[in-house]
């Protein structure tokens, strides 16, 4: 076993081909953790100030160039925040349609990270190009499985980057019965894929780590909530989503030029699928349920290297819920309902596959953006993604450099945040005293 040095700096200047721009600090002193700063440095991108000015009804198109990968999350978020000061809600085949169409988003991009991100980790490659090697067909399962949801965005939101099939109030066309049922047959392959994933993940190694985390997501008496619900948490949190920012508060601090969410009084909050897992597990389809309790994930996981069975589960469940939506679908008589303007305050709260995404908007009589305000998830996460490496740290001060870098990359990556994709090519400097 390496001797403990006295002090020691691990210093990840940038953090490449990511959703974003950042590094990773930590300082050692006498065997203690003195410092870890998870440093986004990616140059601010204005959007809230780009929305103002601008027709209540460009918001879904301009917010969802925010992420290529969870585009339909910022569509979501910004459509229902508008209905919502418009004072309309949309029911029924349009709103089946667009929890299908997050179904789509969900499956993509869960997919993506379990099998090109995070899995190389548990089975020691340092990319999922060198897994391909060893692992030909989980690779390939894991690139057909991101294409069955990709298809779901681009029949739905007429492409699935950057859809642009979607308006305040619903769909500029919505697709037939028989083009959604073409869709029967590779989503019923998906799902069995999804169900050998939960198990093969299962089966990986997972370090004896476990936190004491406030989770945080939506909560619907009535389905796995994704459109919208209520802001619960395990810690007593219930409260509507327009009373988000009397609970939630995000701050500045100097190494970031993300803000870091915090829940006012109590600290670091978690959300995204272990979050939803944990505090819907009663909500998700039966065979969703059977998958997890098979592998032995059960609600009240606290371990965030886990997160990955988590999203495996919930790939099962959006390929479940897709078929079952497609079943009982019913083309509505018209792509959207009529949304007129009014001056007022709206407030939208999705689940992004990383977590909630909230959106608040200030409107005019004529419906021009005066205010606009977005919580991305991964805010949200980054202060738990801090504390979590300062206890990995702590737990692993003997290993090697190499070997705790590696394991910090691990511990990020549990989050699925946008700077995900650059991790596995962290160049890492140690400065030693």
């Amino acid at each position: 076993m390496a001797k403990a040095r006295l002090t020691r700096t691990l210093r990840v200047d940038a953090l490449a081909r990511v959703e974003g721009e950042g590094a990773l600090y930590v300082r050692i002193q006498n065997n203690q953790v003195v410092d870890v700063r998870l440093r986004i440095y990616e140059p601010p991108r204005f959007f809230e100030a780009f929305l103002r000015g601008r027709s209540f009804l460009e918001a879904p198109d301009l917010t969802a160039r925010i992420c290529g990968i969870c585009p339909v999350a910022y569509q979501m978020s910004a459509s229902t925040a508008m209905e919502n000061a418009c004072g309309v809600e949309v029911t029924g085949p349009l709103r089946l349609l667009r929890r299908l169409l997050y179904c789509g988003e969900w499956i993509e991009s869960h997919a993506l990270h379990v099998f090109m991100l995070h899995a190389p980790d548990f089975l020691g490659y340092q990319s999922a190009l060198e897994m391909a090697r060893d692992y030909p067909d989980w690779v390939q399962k894991g690139l057909q499985l991101k294409k069955v949801g990709n298809e779901l965005m681009r029949l739905i939101g007429g492409r699935e980057i950057h859809p642009i099939n979607v308006r305040v109030g619903g769909f500029y066309r919505v697709p037939s019965r028989e083009e959604l049922l073409a869709l029967r047959k590779p989503l019923l392959w998906a799902r069995e894929a999804a169900y050998d994933t939960v198990r093969w993940v299962a089966s990986f190694d997972f370090p004896d780590f476990e936190q004491d985390y406030e989770f945080v997501a939506l909560r619907r008496e009535d389905e796995y909530a994704i459109l919208d619900g209520r802001l619960v948490s395990n810690r007593g949190l219930d409260i509507p989503i327009a009373a988000f920012n009397d609970h939630f508060e995000e701050e500045h601090v100097p190494h970031s030029n993300a803000l870091h969410a915090h829940i006012r009084g109590r600290g670091a909050y978690l959300v995204g699928p272990l979050a939803r897992f944990n505090l819907n597990f009663d909500q998700l389809s039966p065979l969703a349920q059977q998958a997890a309790q098979e592998v032995g994930l059960r609600p009240g996981c606290r371990n965030p290297f886990q997160s990955i069975i988590a999203r495996a589960v919930e790939i099962l469940y959006a390929c479940d819920e897709a078929l079952r939506l497609i079943e009982a679908y019913v083309p509505p008589e018209r792509p959207f309902i009529d949304v007129q303007p009014r001056a007022a305050t709206g407030h939208g709260c999705t689940e992004a596959p990383r977590g909630i995404l909230y959106h608040r908007y200030v409107i005019s009589d004529e419906g021009t953006i005066l205010e606009a305000q977005i919580v991305p998830p991964t805010s949200q996460n980054q202060r738990r993604i801090e504390e979590d490496l300062r206890q990995v740290v702590s737990r692993w001060l003997t290993l090697t450099n190499d070997e705790l870098q590696w394991r910090c990359e691990q511990a990020i990556r549990n989050y699925d945040p946008c700077i995900s994709c650059a991790t596995h090519f962290l160049k890492l400097h140690v400065e030693r005293s």
